[in-house]
């Protein structure tokens, strides 16, 4: 934990992409405090905030490829043996987590692979249940990039905003204090994504 505090205080391209790539994996790295501050120190020129978006989007997709080719070839049982080691504990995982996450790609079919990037809670374990379906990995890959990006470029867009009204030392008190919006916005995405899916599929349907 040392070492993701210190990467933390030193956050240029590289940190962003690792610190993302850990985060899509099990390790609890929590992106608004990587990506926000990221984008806030490019608002003062830094750093560009698009190239923050996409090594922020390109550590998130090789993250949750390395869930999904695990998951893809080891399979549940040692996933769940896993969750429930004290490996697992120190990644604050458990089996409730994994199979939470089958759930919910189980009831939203690939498009979770999409939405459940904006789900606190499911978004860094939601490559597992793709894996286990053994889903089409480049169709996961689109739909990972998609939500990774959606869900940075939010990240990023509160980063620039709180550079215009917040001193720095006061940065990351802000970002727990709009964390509550940011859920806000990311539940009306969802649904917005969940309810164009469903409304494009029933219309397949029609036209068959």
């Amino acid at each position: 934990m040392n070492l993701i505090t210190s990467l933390l205080t030193n956050l240029n391209y590289g940190t962003i992409l690792f610190l993302m790539l850990l985060e899509s994996t099990v390790i609890p790295v929590p992106s608004e405090f990587v990506v926000t501050p990221a984008a806030y120190h490019a608002a003062s020129g830094q750093l560009d905030v698009w190239l923050v978006i996409l090594f922020a989007t390109i550590g998130a997709d090789l993250g949750a490829s390395i869930n999904y080719i695990v998951a893809y070839y080891v399979g549940r049982p040692v996933i769940y043996r896993f969750a429930n080691s004290r490996w697992g504990k120190m990644c604050l995982l458990n089996q409730e987590k994994v199979e939470k996450s089958e759930r919910y790609f189980d009831d939203h079919g690939i498009v979770a692979t999409l939405t459940g990037r904006l789900i606190p809670g499911i978004r860094h374990l939601i490559s597992i249940p793709a894996g286990l379906a053994r889903m089409n990995y480049w169709k996961f890959l689109l739909y990972t990039t998609i939500g990774a990006g959606v869900w940075h470029s939010i990240l990023a867009a509160l980063g620039w905003y709180l550079h215009a009204i917040v001193p720095e030392e006061q940065l990351n008190d802000k970002i727990s204090e709009y964390a509550e919006y940011i859920k806000l916005i990311i539940v009306g995405i969802v649904v917005i994504a969940i309810g164009w899916f469903v409304i494009k599929q029933l219309l397949k349907k029609k036209n068959r």
